[in-house]
């Protein structure tokens, strides 16, 4: 009988689910908004997810709400989830960058895919997913247009601030001098990445995951610019933290 594992990755901002096979295969993923009832949301994720799948599912959860889920067997900190779901595309030693709705992560591995060290960034909105909305909100630009409006930049405009508050008057300033609304943007996306770097230093293979990556790859671009070299990114960004609790429950 085959066995199932799967990871529930409980995030401010969405819940991911991942199922994996005991061969370490992805054989089904989903997704809801977490809203206020995290454990409808996580249990209706799952049952997407399982969908015809009777065999029983060890569960482990991660994510900021990992612990509000009565019907999982065990929880894993979103810094060793996303540490095993990147490594599992790229079994090397790296610096992890993970960008997400309310924080952001700068992980680093070895070679056997231990984690070295960690920086987080939980002071500040700015340079997440959230500060990308408030952005979009401001400017009044649907967020899922934001990714290619930086893409048709021409004349990126330096942004000083790093507060959401600051940068949103600041890009006011801007507008009314007249600069370009993609120009302003691909700014934004370039005060995101500065953000990252003076977290910690970005050493060796750079890899980059979470749900804003998964939307928004210019951000890619902008760090292989910085970094001098190509960055890495898992076929699933969005779910890597929850395959890496999939693969807690398979105990690897």
């Amino acid at each position: 009988m085959v066995q199932y594992f799967a990871g529930i990755d409980v995030g401010a901002s969405a819940v991911k689910v991942v199922i994996i096979n005991d061969q370490k295969e992805v054989v089904a993923k989903a997704l809801r908004k977490t809203g206020l009832d995290i454990v409808s949301s996580a249990q209706s994720a799952l049952d997407e997810a399982k969908g015809v799948i009777t065999n029983p599912i060890k569960m482990v959860a991660t994510g900021f709400g990992r612990t509000n889920l009565p019907f999982v067997q065990g929880t894993i900190t979103e810094i060793s989830a996303h540490s095993k779901g990147v490594y599992y595309y790229f079994p090397r030693a790296l610096t992890i960058i993970d960008i997400g709705a309310q924080d952001n992560k700068v992980i680093h591995l070895d070679n056997n895919g231990q984690m070295i060290n960690f920086k987080m960034n939980r002071k500040c909105a700015a340079g997440t997913g959230a500060f990308l909305e408030e952005i979009a909100y401001k400017m009044d630009i649907p967020i899922a247009e934001l990714n290619a409006l930086a893409k048709r930049s021409d004349n990126p405009v330096e942004l000083g601030s790093y507060c959401t508050v600051f940068t949103a008057t600041e890009i006011l300033t801007r507008i009314r001098e007249g600069k370009k609304k993609e120009d302003i943007i691909r700014g934004v996306y370039s005060s995101v990445v500065k953000r990252i770097i003076e977290m910690d230093s970005l050493q060796g293979q750079v890899a980059i995951t979470g749900g804003v990556i998964a939307y928004n790859d210019v951000l890619v671009e902008l760090l292989k610019n910085y970094t001098h070299n190509d960055v890495l990114v898992p076929s699933i960004p969005q779910f890597t933290g929850a395959l890496g609790a999939a693969l807690t429950a398979m105990g690897k």
